[in-house]
């Protein structure tokens, strides 16, 4: 009788521990689902009969691309390119395999800060103009860029929205206040020629700088990109509907 017992007993054990390990590997599995993060940059296959959006842009549009989405869920595809977009340079190599087949309803866009950047003359990056650094793409140059890279857009979508250049904080590495502008105009003057209305980012961008922006630096803090999102999202909404 106590060999039955003892044996029961060693058999509610074995039990109670494969239970336990099979709810902590659950738990876990559960635990790491809730923190795998979704890229930006991933593809997704949209809605059939949604508008399909195509963004287009460097790392503060990585970093507004989500909350937007999730603003425009259910009622609009937004899409991303799957990099950063870099100079024009890179735009104009790459635009063909990033517009694809498909006929955008709208195509958000802007290029301007890895334009304006500096580089060294060994293609260090971020490299200061006062010890010898160059602007990746000059002027003159990032102008012509824009007249194809627009004329190109337009043969695949039904609209156009240019997002201009946000500022450069005082301080930001290999980049100087007051570029952000003189790109921008180089840039409307494009948009001029070519009918495409602008969404103007970089006006609450200045204005709300040291709550959204990070010190000495292009980039924003997660409630700043959010505040772009809200913007980006009102905007593709108010595109659409003309």
């Amino acid at each position: 009788m106590v060999l039955v017992e003892r044996m029961q007993t060693s058999r509610n054990l074995i039990l109670a521990a494969m239970l336990s390990i099979i709810f902590l590997t659950l738990g876990g599995a559960q635990e790491k689902k809730k923190t795998t993060r979704v890229s930006p940059m991933a593809p997704i296959d949209g809605v059939a009969g949604l508008p399909n959006v195509l963004i287009i842009g460097d790392s503060i549009s990585i970093g507004y691309t989500l909350p937007t989405r999730a603003l425009l869920k259910d009622k609009v595809n937004l899409h991303r390119i799957p990099t950063n977009g870099g100079p024009t340079t890179k735009g104009i190599a790459e635009i063909e395999k990033w517009l694809g087949k498909r006929k955008w309803d709208l195509i958000h866009f802007n290029w301007g800060l890895h334009d304006l950047k500096y580089m060294g003359p060994n293609g260090e990056n971020l490299f200061p103009k006062e010890k010898g650094g160059k602007v990746q793409v000059p002027l003159a140059d990032y102008e012509k860029n824009l007249h194809k890279l627009v004329a190109r857009m337009k043969k695949s979508t039904k609209k156009l929205v240019w997002r201009n250049t946000t500022p450069i904080p005082p301080g930001s590495k290999g980049r100087y206040v007051g570029d952000s502008v003189k790109f921008n105009e180089a840039a409307q003057r494009v948009m001029k020629k070519h009918g495409v209305p602008t969404l103007d980012l970089y006006t609450p961008s200045k204005k709300n700088m040291k709550e959204w922006m990070r010190e000495a630096n292009v980039h924003y803090f997660p409630h700043g990109s959010k505040a772009l999102a809200e913007i980006v999202a009102k905007d593709v909404l108010e595109r659409l509907k003309d």
